[in-house]
């Protein structure tokens, strides 16, 4: 059978234009927040009429958790490069390291962090983007277990509460409320601090 002429998926048909919606969401949250993630503004944006997303994406829902998918996809992508950057580390300087990489992409993507844990789209399920986060937190218990300056607690626990931790040091610290309570104008002793309160102090 000649296939030379069949036909290709829709994405190749159009020349990609769901994996184009999803980058030029990413760009337009990064440069101007999520308020600016509009469907109209983001196919404007792509070059396609305002109902083309549509086609992808039924809903705005569904366009703004591919957006955040990606979000996720970048995040671990930076927490990777991080733990291959010192392979050699020891579980608590890793964990270290890991946290600080973690708030430093809250920091610098403040718009796609918001997008990535917004209610609204992790409830929805769309994508599955409460599991997407799965791998990341499982290395984060895997190096607490390592640690085990607090053999009493249970390490999934835990990292529960140092991730909840980070993620409240990273909004409190973008809206300026850590700064103004502490008068901090670094992040690291908080990081410090936290670390210290969940695995015990750091052996000297």
């Amino acid at each position: 059978m000649d296939t030379s002429k069949a036909p290709g998926t829709p994405e190749q048909e159009d020349g990609g234009l769901r994996a184009r919606l999803v980058t030029v969401g990413a760009e337009l949250v990064a440069a101007e927040g999520v308020q600016a993630l509009t469907l109209r503004e983001i196919a404007r944006r792509a070059g396609v009429s305002h109902g083309a997303p549509r086609r992808y994406f039924p809903t705005h829902l569904s366009l703004l958790s591919a957006i955040a998918r990606r979000g996720f996809g970048e995040l671990s992508e930076h927490l990777a490069a991080e733990a291959d950057d010192q392979p050699h580390a020891d579980p608590r300087a890793q964990l270290h390291a890991l946290a600080r990489a973690y708030l430093g992409f809250a920091r610098t993507r403040p718009g796609m962090y918001e997008l990535m844990f917004r209610h609204d789209l992790l409830e929805s399920g769309h994508l599955g983007l409460r599991e997407t986060s799965l791998p990341m937190f499982t290395a984060l218990v895997d190096l607490i277990a390592q640690v085990r300056t607090r053999p009493d607690a249970e390490p999934r626990v835990v990292a529960g509460a140092l991730w909840a931790n980070l993620h409240g040091i990273a909004q409190l610290w973008r809206w300026g409320s850590l700064q103004l309570a502490t008068g901090a104008d670094d992040v690291e002793p908080l990081l410090q601090a936290a670390l210290d309160a969940h695995l015990g102090p750091a052996p000297r």
